[in-house]
């Protein structure tokens, strides 16, 4: 297995599941793209957001907003309402809990989802009341009637203590990458689940006033967008998203690939040439110039491998392999 260690600036963790030489991997280079089976992409694969139901659909964003406002302000909840589970987030990092890890067994890990009652329990035990703002719609699985919402829980600092005693913790969302078996599709979908919601919650923590005019933005479609308050203004503002490219360079003729590694990398760890698109240039042309600028190398052939979310904010990986 050849595995592609990377740092915060460039690549992710870009796993070849199958024990190939790069001569293998170069075989077939003369194509325009390539059919690899690799895993799925870590961040990838979001069983929430296959599909945006219809506003009328009681699991759409909208509907379950006017639900979720409801239910904020009573208690006693309609059977026929969809169930609520929220994330809470801190720093950045999911709320989680492990279990298993007897003997020579890895534990295995799962996001701490809470009921929006629980939810507003503890915010309450820090003297805070939860508000529908507060809260973005990550989406739903209507074949167990639950809609999922995530929230930013940063500046409670004594929910830490309260969720520890229940075992359950704030933890990086890389170490939960690396802890994640790639084989299990449920680990993987709750990881694709993770990264959305940072990314959502990251962005609106950046957006609080409007770039056009500078007044104030609230949120909108549960958390989906946000518009400016300015009556002259109301500028609509949606989640940004900066393409990145990584690469790995092949010298194909001597079976060798180009890594790249920073002074404070921890020894031995290596990473693929990465950067980000600039404005007016395709991603063949941000391949070339960020390996010129961080080599001093010109490539050969470009070839387009795949795509990649990564959590945080606005990033989208374009994976390419370059025969040079």
């Amino acid at each position: 297995m050849l595995s592609f260690l990377s740092s915060s600036t460039t690549s992710p963790l870009l796993y070849l599941s199958r024990k190939l030489s790069l001569q293998t991997l170069t075989r077939n280079l003369s194509h325009t793209t390539m059919a690899i089976n690799l895993h799925t992409h870590a961040f990838a694969g979001n069983p929430l957001r296959s599909k945006t139901p219809k506003p009328e659909d009681p699991f759409s964003p909208i509907s379950a907003l006017e639900t979720l406002k409801t239910q904020l302000l009573d208690t006693s909840h309609s059977l026929s309402s969809p169930a609520f589970k929220v994330l809470p987030f801190r720093k950045g990092r999911p709320l989680a809990s492990s279990s298993g890890g007897l003997g020579d067994l890895a534990p295995n890990w799962q996001l701490g989802w809470i009921g929006l009652d629980d939810c507003k329990g503890y915010l309450a035990n820090s003297g805070v009341q939860l508000s529908a703002d507060s809260l973005v719609y990550l989406g739903s699985r209507p074949e167990d009637d639950i809609v999922y919402w995530g929230i930013d829980v940063s500046g409670e600092g004594g929910l830490v203590p309260e969720f520890g005693s229940k075992q359950l913790s704030f933890v990086e969302l890389r170490t939960l990458m690396v802890a994640t078996d790639w084989a299990d599709e449920q680990a993987m979908g709750e990881l694709a689940i993770a990264g959305h919601a940072r990314a959502l919650l990251e962005w609106h923590s950046i957006s609080i006033f409007c770039g056009n005019c500078g007044e104030k933005t609230v949120p909108m479609e549960a958390g989906r967008r946000k518009q400016c308050s300015n009556e002259l203004c109301k500028k609509r503002i949606y989640p940004r998203v900066d393409p990145v490219v990584i690469m790995l360079v092949i010298d194909k003729e001597n079976d060798r690939a180009l890594l790249s590694r920073q002074s404070r990398f921890v020894p031995r760890m290596w990473s693929c040439l990465a950067g980000f698109i600039e404005p007016g240039e395709s991603l063949e042309e941000a391949v070339r110039r960020e390996t010129w600028e961080e080599t001093g190398i010109e490539v050969g052939e470009v070839i387009y491998h795949s795509s990649q979310p990564w959590p945080g904010i606005s990033y989208a990986k374009c994976i390419f392999l370059i025969c040079s």
